[in-house]
């Protein structure tokens, strides 16, 4: 009877260390859950992205409706020049030249301090040819220059797509040719001929223009003008030899023009 009592007592007591030990493991299981649970990262809001504009696109947009102003300049034109001269014939008299047109080229090359003053300065090539009746004879003359103005600037706004532009400077003229043709008659003179021409000369140039933008940033423009000269030198030089009198009076040389052409921006 009594191995029977002590038998029962220690499956008791087998039966509770088993629900102790499987209590100790639940109660172990969900605290390491919620431990899990209260350590786990929440994720945040993300704030909302904008739109991503490119510089780039930024600054040709302000470019277009504000545009910068560009310090060089750039251009090619086409000048026709019109000018008349008198000449002396054989008997020494004076005759004057029919009037005509010259076909002139040239460059330019330019620099803006700001958008109303700047400085230009440019190589412009143009012949003169005239004509003119000496008693029977036909005497035709060309003269070729190549000019060299050096200009003050000034403008209504250079960053406009129009713009109003006045320009007045110092020109150095040099002559780079010059021949007579003369036809009729005999032929026959007893003295020949000859343009006697001052090898360079000097002067004022002036003018006005209209520049329009070709592009949305205006670093493209179509020029067209107006350009004058007034020498301050005498085109005659001394002829040489007894057999020969130069066609060319004592006199200054004079042109008006205009000028049509393309400049680039920089």
């Amino acid at each position: 009877m009594k191995n029977i009592t002590l038998l029962n007592i220690a499956v008791f007591f087998t039966a509770l260390l088993l629900a102790n030990v499987v209590t100790a493991q639940d109660t172990i299981k969900t605290v390491h859950q919620t431990t899990v649970q209260e350590t786990r990262v929440v994720p945040q809001p993300q704030p909302v992205q904008q739109p991503v504009v490119h510089d780039t696109v930024l600054k040709e947009k302000n470019e277009n409706e504000n545009p910068v102003l560009r310090r060089g300049e750039f251009g090619i034109r086409y000048m026709p020049t019109f000018s008349s001269l008198n000449f002396r014939n054989y008997n020494g008299e004076v005759v004057q030249g029919s009037g005509s047109m010259s076909n002139g080229f040239g460059i330019m090359l330019g620099l803006n301090l700001d958008k109303h003053v700047g400085f230009q300065g440019e190589i412009n090539y143009y012949m003169v040819s005239q004509t003119y009746k000496d008693r029977d004879l036909n005497r035709e003359v060309h003269i070729s220059y190549l000019d060299i103005p050096l200009l003050l600037s000034l403008n209504i706004d250079k960053t406009k797509p129009v713009n109003l532009n006045f320009v007045v400077g110092t020109q150095f003229g040099l002559n780079v040719g010059s021949n007579i043709k003369t036809t009729g008659g005999d032929n026959t003179d007893t003295l020949q001929a000859v343009v006697a021409v001052r090898q360079g000369d000097i002067g004022f140039a002036y003018g006005a223009g209209l520049e329009f933008a070709l592009n949305k940033n205006h670093t493209c423009r179509l020029d067209v003008g107006y350009r004058g000269f007034y020498g301050i030198l005498d085109m005659n030089a001394k002829s040489t030899g007894s057999d020969s009198f130069n066609v060319i009076i004592k006199t200054s040389r004079k042109t008006n023009g205009a000028y049509i052409g393309i400049t680039f921006l920089f």
